[in-house]
């Protein structure tokens, strides 16, 4: 497997959007969206906080979480990355968009290259998000980029999968 860290943080992109490492600047416009074991940042401090555990996460080669950026506009739209079992061949999936560009498409390319990305680049043998079932826009989404129905699980929740062919 070809695990984090990298000698140079992985971009990728398509024609719509770009992948890229999350910058102190984009901070800010981030916080609403931004997570951390669970819990959602207050503020630009808690934000920055939270981004400072990720780069440890990374360099740790526990994880990977990009900037999503609309390429014609250079705009930062959303979150994604991978977290989780990473050591074990699987990668857990999270993704997340800013309300205002939500419903436009960019979390389907940004999904399909973070997959892409995973199974070829990182040699995951599996990749899984978790959602609700009331998550109707997850559950699309998780369909529109091949995932598959794994289980329910406790807490109200549902894991999807994608194996390594």
């Amino acid at each position: 497997m070809n695990l984090p860290p990298y000698n140079t943080y992985p971009n990728i992109g398509d024609d719509r959007v770009l992948l890229r490492q999350i910058m102190y600047s984009d901070i800010p416009a981030l916080v609403d969206i931004s997570f951390y074991d669970g819990v959602q940042a207050i503020d630009v401090a808690q934000a920055t906080s939270m981004h400072e555990q990720i780069i440890d996460d990374y360099t740790n080669g526990e994880s990977i979480h990009w900037a999503i950026v609309d390429k014609a506009t250079n705009t930062v739209v959303g979150t994604c990355g991978f977290y989780c079992g990473l050591a074990n061949g699987i990668g857990e999936v999270g993704c997340v968009l800013l309300p205002a560009h939500r419903g436009h498409g960019y979390m389907t390319h940004a999904m399909k290259l973070s997959v892409d990305f995973g199974l070829k680049t990182m040699g995951l043998t599996r990749i899984i998000a978790i959602t609700t079932p009331q998550n109707d826009r997850a559950l699309k989404l998780l369909s529109r980029t091949s995932f598959t129905r794994k289980t329910d699980l406790e807490n109200d929740k549902v894991e999807f999968e994608i194996n390594a062919q």
